[in-house]
């Protein structure tokens, strides 16, 4: 909850316009209270339920809405209603992500309508392949805490939003940098603080693993911030505060499959390894193939998770500090199915994404009117708006589009990367 409400969203918001901070905010609330529900509905059967109906792809049906599960019922020595909760925030999280790629243009209505499907089209068989008893579970993939089913996965969706959508207007021309800094940074710090209970929480106890988990964590999200800052110094010959966030996402986003099987200083070499490739993709590709991933979430999220990917198969090496792999398996043998699960997932996410697209596009339509592009998404989508000249926060009611005032941003260095 806490990377999701607050970190999730005060992250991605800060990075939009002003004209648009509302909407972000509005449509990743509304996506993780939707999220929630169908969860509850359908989504831990389809993923958990795997003793009524044994499948390698979905779950069964025998716990719908919650169906047979009381406060006495246990998943390992845990509650399951715990459980349930705790997969619950998985799953409300990974969709939101995907905001980030076609924030300040598309449709709430088809935000919604979008989120619903894809949660169950490519989330939940995803999840059960991966953690319900599916066929993914059984191939023995290194992958602690979603690696492939959270951040790849909605990193290559956040890819295909930017490509079906189309860039902003002005993209490319106008300046689009974050308006608030500040709130970027606050929500990158709970999402910080979030992850650790993210990863850790995997363990399923309150143990010594668990506290490896977490250590590793930590250390991958400060590997990244200190190899972003790196990169950026050597490049730009001085450091951003916005390249420090985006590294420290970088690292977070590259630990989490590793941190069940690295040791910690093989989490900072995580982290600090994967950031020159997220730069590059951020700043070199992106711009290369002018694609509008908004927030770079395919830069970040996608790239960190698959180079992630790789890196945990190196790492896990008892000679660099390690765990190890399992009984049988060398480094090599350990790294082929580990590719091969990263570009089946890849493909998942490619087709789901864009057969939920579409399927929005058909019911409402995708994207804005360039009006409303134009004059933002605040007042267009939702009748009020962020901020106020003069007033500071705006917080009331909703003001007539005729009365609502433009904000007038104040003069800041910025990192070129976004």
């Amino acid at each position: 909850m806490l990377m999701m409400l607050p970190g999730l969203g005060l992250f991605y918001a800060g990075m939009a316009r002003s004209k648009n901070v509302l909407s972000v905010l509005t449509q990743i609330l509304a996506s993780i209270a939707l999220i929630c529900v169908l969860w509850t509905a359908y989504g831990y059967s389809l993923t958990f339920d795997g003793e009524s109906s044994p499948n390698a792809v979905i779950g069964g049906t025998s716990k719908l809405f919650l169906a047979g599960i009381t406060p006495d019922s246990l998943v390992g020595t845990i509650p399951e209603y715990l459980y349930m909760l705790f997969m619950m925030m998985f799953a409300a999280i990974t969709p939101p992500i995907i905001v980030g790629a076609f924030a300040e243009r598309m449709k709430f209505a088809a935000v919604l309508i979008f989120m619903g499907i894809w949660l169950t089209i490519n989330y939940i068989p995803m999840a059960h392949m991966a953690w319900g008893g599916g066929w993914v579970f059984n191939v023995g993939v290194q992958d602690f805490a979603g690696g492939n089913v959270v951040h790849l996965n909605a990193g290559i969706a956040a890819l295909v939003c930017a490509l079906v959508l189309g860039p902003r207007k002005g993209y490319g021309t106008q300046m689009m940098a974050p308006h608030n800094l500040t709130m970027t940074y606050t929500g990158g710090a709970m999402l910080w603080v979030g992850w650790l209970a993210f990863c850790g929480g995997c363990a399923l106890a309150a143990s010594g693993f668990a506290t490896l988990v977490m250590l590793n964590t930590m250390l991958g999200g400060a590997g990244g911030a200190l190899g972003w800052m790196a990169v950026e110094w050597f490049h730009r010959k001085r450091p951003s505060t916005f390249g420090l966030l985006s590294g420290t996402i970088a690292g977070l986003v590259a630990i989490t499959p590793a941190c069940g099987f690295v040791g910690p200083g093989g989490a900072i070499a995580i982290g600090f390894l994967v950031t020159p490739f997220c730069v590059l993709f951020v700043e070199s590709v992106k711009r290369r193939f002018g694609y509008d991933d908004s927030f770079d979430v395919f830069g970040v999220h996608g790239v960190a998770a698959f180079v992630g990917g790789i890196l945990t198969v190196i790492f896990a090496s008892p000679g660099l500090g390690g765990l190890g792999y399992a009984e049988g398996r060398s480094m090599l043998s350990q790294m082929v199915p580990q590719v091969a699960i990263m570009g089946f997932s890849i493909l998942v996410s490619a087709v789901t994404t864009f057969i939920a697209l579409k399927a929005a596009d058909v019911l409402v339509g995708l994207r804005v009117d360039q009006e409303t592009e134009f004059e933002g998404l605040d007042t267009g989508e939702h009748g009020e708006v962020g901020y106020r000249l003069g007033d500071g926060v705006y917080g009331g009611a909703p003001v007539p589009l005729h009365e609502a005032q433009p904000v007038l941003q104040p003069a800041m260095s910025v990192s070129k990367q976004h």
